[in-house]
């Protein structure tokens, strides 16, 4: 099966890279199609009682950072692997949300995701990013292990 424009998730982890791997083994298989990879990030958030802490601006700034320096890896392994129709995308959010709302939004036939990022706790508590997009998706969902 051919897919015509393809989402990967990455955040950097090594899950992350495996998926990003077989996203470009996929779109490698049909020269038209195009590799969309997709980088998440969120501001932190400290919750006090009923409300939340401010966060120091510098902090947020490290977090954008951060967050643009793992966009340019996915940027430099497009190019490395020869890649002409990809592109590396970065958006503010919740990643599940985003990364369900960004495939309907571009219309993507696919998505790629790794079985496990660098959610920690988090991902623990309120479930992994992969079993949201796979449960939510309304197209195919390839979780790479």
């Amino acid at each position: 099966m051919l897919f015509s424009k393809i989402l990967v998730a990455y955040d950097g982890s090594k899950s992350s890279n495996k998926a990003l791997d077989k996203a470009i083994e996929l779109a490698k298989l049909d020269v038209n199609s195009e590799l969309v990879v997709l980088h998440v990030y969120d501001f932190p958030r400290f919750y006090i009682a009923e409300g939340f802490a401010p966060v120091p601006n510098s902090v947020n700034v490290e977090f954008y950072q951060l967050a643009g320096k793992t966009s340019d890896e996915a940027r430099n392994r497009l190019s490395e692997a020869g890649i002409q129709n990809g592109r590396v995308e970065l958006a503010q959010g919740g990643a599940a949300e985003v990364i369900l709302e960004y495939a309907v939004k571009e219309s993507c036939d696919a998505i790629v995701i790794g079985s496990r990022g660098i959610g920690g706790i988090r991902e623990f508590v309120l479930g992994s990013v992969s079993h949201n997009v796979v449960q939510h998706a309304k197209i195919p969902v390839l979780v790479v292990k």
